[in-house]
């Protein structure tokens, strides 16, 4: 049985997150206290028709009971029930505009005093073990709805037993740095085609602009590198036990070189039939 632990910063888009794993075939639970989901996880395991793929939802709505998710934890692991645990985050400020947004009260407001930043910068406080315990953490700051829907289909529609899922993502600087990004490489020393006026309103996945980034010898330097660098570092992530791995490419905007060469990052790894997806993270941006 898949059996997936969803939780991360309220408002960081938990609920989409549920909702995409509905759709490709999760039995999902929201809200539950940490200490039931060894028993909920056994008694999902014995039910008589066999449940294949069941995400729990837990985070700091529970109150006092979440402090107690990793004692839960290591009773799965002392009952040798696998698990993995994706972690939504966002920053501080999408977060804090989102609930400016919906007025919807914090789950830690009467803790701060009504104060929505502060609640925000307890609740990261009180989930920093937690993230860096997580399987999988999937930043939603830039997201769109449907993004966060393509990148948890992409996570979880495979074998996620052992497998390693490699997310590469184009990025532009002016917007900032992926923060689940564990690779990151800067193309702005490439040759670019936002100068060349019939280009300056194409994307890296036209093929005058993949064409006009390629040609350079530079970029063909750096490509060779770059291939190199990843499929040497991926077995040697793959031994670690790591589950997924983000390469974040980056350029000014993220319309040009950036996705020039995540995309042929990508193209690469599924030659090589590996668990790959790609997302342009800013691509439509002006």
């Amino acid at each position: 049985m898949d059996f997936l632990i969803v939780t991360g910063l309220s408002g960081a888009g938990k609920s989409r997150a549920v909702d995409a794993l509905e759709d490709i075939g999760f039995y999902c639970v929201d809200n539950i206290p940490p200490q039931l989901i060894p028993t909920f996880c056994t008694l999902c395991g014995n039910a008589k028709e066999k449940m294949e793929r069941v995400a729990v939802v837990t985070d700091v709505r529970g109150g006092d009971m979440f402090s107690t998710l990793f004692a839960s934890l290591e009773e799965l692991n002392e009952d040798q029930i696998s698990y993995k645990i994706l972690f939504l985050d966002a920053a501080d400020r999408v977060l804090i505009n989102r609930y400016k947004e919906t007025r919807r009260r914090h789950p830690l407001w009467e803790e701060t005093g009504g104060s929505i930043e502060d609640a925000v910068r307890l609740e990261r406080e009180m989930l920093r073990p937690v993230r860096e315990r997580a399987d999988y953490i999937v930043d939603t700051s830039l997201l769109a709805p449907a993004q966060l829907k393509e990148r948890i289909s992409a996570l979880f529609l495979g074998d996620t037993s052992d497998a390693l899922m490699i997310h590469c993502v184009s990025f532009g600087f002016k917007y900032g740095i992926p923060s689940e990004a564990d690779l990151v490489f800067d193309v702005r020393c490439l040759p670019n085609p936002y100068y060349v006026e019939e280009l300056k309103h194409l994307t890296g996945l036209d093929e005058p602009v993949s064409r006009y980034v390629l040609e350079w010898e530079q970029t063909k330097g750096f490509v060779k590198r770059f291939i190199d660098l990843i499929d040497y570092m991926i077995p040697l992530y793959c031994n670690e036990g790591k589950s997924q791995l983000v390469i974040a490419v980056g350029c000014t905007g993220g319309k040009h070189r950036s996705v020039t060469l995540a995309q042929l990052l990508y193209d690469h790894l599924q030659e090589k039939k590996m668990r790959v997806s790609v997302n342009h993270r800013d691509i439509k941006k002006l």
